[in-house]
């Protein structure tokens, strides 16, 4: 099984600092219903540092880590770790964790191509590992246009 797994380039209408800032701004936006932790977190937040949190956050306070943030490069590059275990359930440690890499190249003045490779899939056993490969193949491909639209409402507020 290959250590890595990319899914395809997705063009945004936004410059690359622009998409960037929706993505580690806006989590909420693009994580998928059904693969929170909290059932309808109140919010979901990406600390802007590299060793930052990667968590959501319940209205009674109760908070879920996703990861830790292991790279912070605005507007190029932002790579977390991700925390799942089977059933999408969290885990502990970043030990057992993947990442998540996501990358801003500039596609035109108001432009961006962004890629998510998903890397150390590995890391969380084979069983987990193919149930993830299984979402990306599924998933990616139906919310593309959902998540552009959606990111450039919250490039608004």
């Amino acid at each position: 099984m290959p250590a890595e797994q990319a899914a395809p380039r997705m063009p945004v209408p936004v410059p690359a600092a622009k998409a960037f800032r929706i993505y580690a701004e806006y989590p909420a936006e693009w994580v998928p219903p059904g693969h929170t932790f909290i059932k309808d977190p109140a919010s979901i937040i990406i600390e802007p540092r590299a060793g930052g949190r990667f968590y959501e956050h319940s209205a009674d306070g109760t908070e879920a880590i996703r990861g830790t943030v292991m790279e912070w490069a605005p507007p190029a590059r932002l790579a977390l770790t991700w925390r799942i275990g089977p059933g999408w359930q969290p885990i502990d440690d970043d030990e057992h964790a993947s990442v998540i890499v996501v990358e801003f190249s500039p596609a035109g003045p108001d432009a961006t191509e962004v890629t998510l490779t998903y890397a150390h899939l590995e890391r969380h056993g084979e069983d987990v590992a193919a149930m993830i490969r299984a979402a990306i193949s599924t998933l990616w491909p139906r919310q593309r246009s959902g998540k552009v639209r959606r990111g450039s409402d919250a490039a608004r507020r």
